[in-house]
């Protein structure tokens, strides 16, 4: 990669445009961590880019490998790691980005085997933050030659990692968002599901809701399918 220049610095500038055009956009969130990883391997000139998202799992944090654009779905499948363990969890914990150079003479480094395979040599390593300084994940960049990366380097890939953060915390906003208001109209839904029943079946609230639920499960229909259809029925009297 270039050190310095106006050529970098564009580069740099296109990938941001690519990745905020994702924070509006209505793209699946696996969708939007391939665009990230792709974008900044190209824009980079790095051999890989992986993208690790911290989630909540049984009470406990964990970081879960989401992306990379050069290493097989295997790979990436059911990749999870402690907040406490490897360079991945150093990177999230302390909040600070973390040069190697080489991979394989760090302790930290979990992935000796892939990267003996790869090829791979240097490592970057960028928490991804947004607001209020709150860790989402951890971009990792590697090389495939020894390489120190620069101040201005580290600064350019943690703008795009913060960038590429703010697009995937929105994204789950929305996400969350249409769950809700999923969760709330099909509610709504049973609510007047189960007064047709009571009207015409002559049914109390509780055995309503028990043959909605019965007999979504004899179905295998969902309860806002069921209740639609008996709406339905009621529309056609």
């Amino acid at each position: 990669m270039e050190k310095s220049g106006p050529e970098v610095y564009d580069k740099y500038i296109k990938a941001l445009m690519d990745i905020s055009r994702a924070i509006t956009s209505d793209q699946y969130i696996e969708d939007i961590l391939k665009l990230i990883v792709l974008v900044t391997a190209k824009v980079t000139g790095l051999e890989i880019c992986s993208l690790w998202l911290i989630e909540e799992s049984k009470n406990k944090k964990q970081i879960r490998l989401k992306a990379t654009q050069a290493i097989g779905h295997d790979y990436v499948k059911d990749r999870t790691l402690n907040t406490d363990e490897g360079v991945v969890g150093y990177v999230a914990t302390t909040k600070q980005p973390l040069v190697i150079q080489d991979v394989l003479k760090e302790p930290r480094f979990k992935e000796k085997s892939m990267a003996k395979k790869l090829g791979l040599v240097s490592m970057l390593g960028i928490p991804m933050m947004v607001r209020d300084e709150e860790v989402v994940g951890v971009l990792n960049c590697f090389t495939a030659e020894h390489r120190d990366f620069t101040e201005t380097e580290v600064n350019l890939i943690t703008t795009v990692a913060n960038q590429a953060a703010l697009a995937i915390y929105n994204t789950k906003l929305m996400v969350d968002a249409k769950v809700i208001q999923e969760e709330l109209e099909t509610r709504k839904l049973v609510e007047r599901a189960k007064e047709v029943l009571m009207r015409r079946r002559k049914m109390n609230v509780d055995d309503a809701f028990r043959w909605i639920q019965k007999r979504s499960m004899d179905s295998r229909k969902s309860m806002r399918e069921v209740a639609e259809a008996i709406l339905l029925s009621e529309d056609l009297y």
